[in-house]
């Protein structure tokens, strides 16, 4: 990848001309109309960002610290399954990337490399996992353990699935598994073996969270949470923190955008937890206003494919790098030495 790409826009882009179509695709694609998808994003241009001045705040400082993991920018990469079929690499190049950026990365369950590989592939790298807890509890410990020995920090648990989104792109392209001599590497029992199917089940519930809690000392944060009520039994659970997202728009259609969502969870939550978000970020203001309205930090699935795509592990760090540089300058047109100083009042709907 040798063209200047000064946009995330700009990698989907180079990313839609190298993919396969079904593949692209599969990334692009969500649930029904996919009305989400597009909400996600529209809903940050109706945000404008308003801007204190004479401030004398210097170069800011954007780094955080989330469940004990320092990054360097409020920019996590989110789970995201199926890498190899951006880059053959996968996941390997996503986590060199991420640590070259001092930043987490969150491990899919349906990695296409297996979460023991990721780690090996960068020493470096902070690791969260993210789980789908699975009916057969004995094979959900199983993954628990795996993640820890692998040295993941946290676990992500994905609570929006009790089915599989209905995405109609998939569908038109025939698209249901993947292709020959890739696999979904952590559903392998005991890293061998036949590969397990993801089982998106309506029988999960608050009880199995309870559950994840007694089998592991690692923090649990709930990724998928868009309702204040589940927001504060969340608490009740003992949660270490709140994931908003409605899953890119791929699980259920019509569900409201996650930053229209995101401040009603804040205040349920009343600062207890940290509170993370996605969906709909292509620009460093995007994350600016996010966290204005109260995440701690946000994490982005598609633009880390995008660069994934354009130019692997290459690709990865300049859409990292350019995230950064964004939110960096955002803030000091804003103003601000740090995120720890945006507030409500800096966000203006259009």
């Amino acid at each position: 990848m040798t063209a200047v790409l000064p946009a995330i826009r700009d990698f989907e882009a180079a990313a839609r001309d190298r993919l396969d179509p079904t593949h692209y695709d599969y990334f692009a694609g969500g649930a029904g109309d996919e009305l989400t998808v597009r909400a996600n994003e529209a809903a940050f241009a109706r945000l404008a960002l308003l801007p204190r001045v004479l401030r004398g705040a210097g170069s800011p400082r954007i780094g955080v610290t989330l469940l004990g993991s320092r990054t360097a920018m409020p920019v996590l990469v989110a789970p995201t399954a199926f890498h190899r079929l951006a880059d053959p690499e996968g996941e390997k190049a996503t986590a060199r990337a991420a640590a070259a950026a001092e930043t987490i990365m969150i491990v899919s369950m349906a990695a296409t490399v297996a979460v023991e590989d990721v780690a090996a592939a960068a020493p470096g790298a902070t690791l969260w996992f993210q789980l789908y807890v699975q009916p057969d509890m004995a094979f959900t410990e199983a993954l628990v353990r795996r993640a820890e020995k692998a040295g993941c920090a946290a676990l992500v648990v994905t609570v929006d699935s009790p089915a599989r989104g209905r995405r109609d792109r998939d569908v038109r392209n025939g698209f249901d598994d993947l292709p020959a001599g890739m696999r979904c590497e952590n559903l392998c029992d005991g890293g061998a073996g036949p590969v397990r199917p993801i089982v998106m089940s309506p029988v999960i519930s608050w009880e199995h969270v309870d559950m994840l809690r007694r089998m592991t000392r690692l923090p649990i944060v709930l990724k998928g949470v868009t309702h204040p009520a589940d927001a504060r039994l969340a608490l009740d659970h003992g949660v270490s923190a709140l994931y908003v997202s409605n899953h890119g728009g791929r699980q259920l259609d019509t569900v409201p955008a996650t930053v229209d969502l995101l401040p009603e969870i804040v205040a349920a939550v009343g600062g207890a937890v940290p509170v993370l978000m996605d969906g709909g970020i292509r620009r460093g203001t995007d994350v600016i206003k996010a966290m204005a309205l109260g995440a701690s930090a946000v994490a982005v699935g598609r633009p880390v494919i995008w660069g994934l795509a354009a130019g692997g592990e290459c690709g990865v760090a300049r859409v990292l790098g350019l995230l950064r540089d964004e939110v960096e300058h955002a803030l000091t047109l804003c103003g601000l030495a740090s995120p720890q100083d945006l507030e409500p009042g800096l966000v203006w709907r259009c």
